[in-house]
């Protein structure tokens, strides 16, 4: 853009002040659209998270359940095997030939008798852990389906608020986007920095009862009185906020 372009675009310091309060005015109503469903779209999200997380949960339960049943598998079948072998060795007593036979054969069955005890044992470890995550995943079923009926009105009601405020939300962006045509790169810059560091937002406020109206220092008479001529950009010495005397709400409007 020329010189000759940026002088064109020029605007007096008051119109420059009116145009910053009213970019402030309207930013602040999109602050509070964007509050109102602000705490929503956090709730619907941390939502989300749980119901993924139970269903990671009910997955594993899922798995360890059958984890279990094919270990309780395993162990009767060990079981049946260890049977089987008792019974043969049994028959193998009667045609041993020597005593060392006969005490071979015997302690091959104590054997066998030891191994179906640990399996039996296991069975019953097993079938306790079975109860116990059986508990657990009716536990996290029932939980999901409660968070999921949760997840579905909360997604409602943020839907319906966005339709709600969609329109006004964007017909207030479009404002913004004409009002900051107005205001000079450099001082739009600064006043975007103030805002996001100040709170509420607020870049642009009033002198209240000779005191700032972000940060509520007192502001010196004379400073004051500058602030009233309208001649020149002043901030708050204190918060940093761009500070206007409070007849140009009267004079601005949305």
């Amino acid at each position: 853009m020329s010189e000759k372009n940026i002088e064109t675009k020029e605007i007096s310091v008051e119109e420059r002040l009116r145009a910053l309060y009213n970019l402030q005015m309207v930013v602040s109503e999109i602050d509070k659209i964007r509050t109102v469903r602000g705490e929503l779209p956090l709730e619907v999200q941390d939502l989300e998270d749980e119901v993924a997380g139970l269903k990671t949960r009910i997955e594993k339960c899922q798995n360890d359940l059958k984890t279990l049943s094919q270990n309780i598998s395993d162990r009767k079948n060990a079981i049946e095997e260890a049977r089987a072998k008792i019974a043969k060795k049994e028959e193998e007593k009667n045609n041993v030939r020597n005593n060392r036979e006969f005490d071979a054969l015997t302690k091959e069955v104590e054997f066998q008798n030891l191994e179906i005890e640990l399996c039996e044992k296991h069975i019953n470890d097993f079938n306790k852990e079975i109860k116990a995550k059986t508990e657990e995943l009716a536990g996290a079923e029932e939980r999901l389906s409660e968070r999921q009926i949760d997840l579905k009105q909360k997604k409602e009601e943020l839907s319906e608020i966005v339709a709600e405020t969609k329109q006004e939300e964007e017909n207030l962006l479009l404002k913004s986007k004409e009002l900051e045509t107005l205001i000079e790169p450099r001082l739009l810059t600064a006043f975007k920095r103030i805002r996001k560091n100040a709170r509420n937002g607020l870049a642009v406020v009033t002198v209240e009862r000779d005191a700032c109206g972000g940060c509520f220092n007192k502001i010196p008479p004379q400073r004051q009185l500058d602030i009233r001529m309208r001649k020149k950009i002043i901030v708050c010495e204190y918060c940093g906020r761009i500070l206007v005397d409070s007849n140009i709400n009267e004079e601005s409007a949305l």
